[in-house]
């Protein structure tokens, strides 16, 4: 009899607020067909954190002691960073190198990049508990992105771009590659806040995806500007953007918009290519990532393939 995949449930960031909803997530990933295990602290609270800094440092040592498949966050928030000079990294390495994956989003971007700086260590960026086992219908392509990763079978992820990516970059038209690059990003926030810091990755030539939720999109364009004024952006072979949602606009704006942000980088790296559209953030339908990899990335018109297998 094939055993079940293991999944840890684990709360290193906010802490879980909806303990209905979390009970409800744990039978739906039973359901599917994982076995759960949840860590004794996944619904602590301290502050806004699930838990003070030494529960929830503990907590990712169990994790990456647990032997399950995958290791999955509970929620983002905020609290990551702030542990990064505790982290037990040679621990965390050992896990991802025995097969466990490490997976989560937004607050979970401050681990990954710092891993990855640190021991070079891959982990994936995708779903969370809260955010997408909570609420019927599941979404098809998040769940079957997730169940590709813990069978092993994931080989890739590829999505439609808008058609004004092909107007700004009329290269793609006819066919563009880039191969052997390292697919590296997460939250535009978290990771701008690492700059300065040994917890930014220094990644040359590669393909940079970068998402945000309840950020203006002034906000967004000053912190791709401090990325920018630090020699991050000009570094990559492109520029992923996945979902910027969840912000309100307002009169005063006088018609900026994300797509002025959009077109005014483009303006800024006239040789790195900014494609927009990738299905990843705070939105239902996600693909899942992997952080560190490298990977390849193929454009045909307005269809791109993103390829690790």
């Amino acid at each position: 009899m094939v055993p079940m995949p293991r999944v840890y449930l684990y709360s290193p960031s906010g802490a879980v607020q909806d303990r209905a909803a979390f009970r409800r997530a744990v039978r739906r990933l039973q359901a599917a067909g994982y076995e759960v295990e949840i860590d004794p602290d996944a619904l602590s609270r301290h502050q806004r954190f699930a838990g003070d800094d030494a529960t929830r440092l503990a907590a990712i040592e169990r994790a990456a002691a647990s032997g399950a498949d995958v290791a999955l966050t509970t929620r983002g928030g905020y609290g990551l960073t702030r542990l990064l000079t505790r982290l037990s990294y040679d621990a965390i390495d050992s896990a991802a190198q025995r097969g466990m994956a490490w997976v989560g989003l937004s607050d979970f971007t401050a681990f990954q990049l710092a891993v990855l700086a640190q021991r070079g260590t891959v982990t994936w960026a995708g779903p969370a508990l809260m955010e997408d086992w909570t609420d019927e219908p599941l979404d098809e392509i998040t769940t079957a992105c997730f169940d590709d990763l813990v069978q092993g079978v994931g080989e890739g992820s590829g999505w439609r771009l808008p058609s004004g990516d092909v107007r700004a970059h009329p290269a793609l038209a006819d066919g563009w590659r880039v191969e052997n690059a390292t697919l590296w990003g997460g939250n535009l926030s978290i990771l701008t806040g690492l700059v300065g810091t040994p917890y930014l990755p220094e990644v040359e030539g590669g393909l940079l995806f970068l998402e945000d939720v309840g950020e203006h999109p002034y906000r967004v364009e000053r912190m791709l500007t401090q990325l920018l004024l630090a020699g991050v952006l000009p570094r990559q072979r492109a520029i992923l953007l996945g979902a910027f949602n969840r912000y309100t606009l307002t009169p005063h704006d006088r018609g900026f918009r994300l797509e002025s942000v959009v077109a005014w980088l483009r303006t800024q790296l006239p040789g790195v290519p900014v494609l927009t559209g990738l299905p990843f953030g705070h939105v239902p339908t996600k693909v899942v990532l992997p952080v560190g990899r490298r990977v390849d990335l193929l454009v045909e018109g307005r269809d791109a393939l993103l390829f690790w297998g």
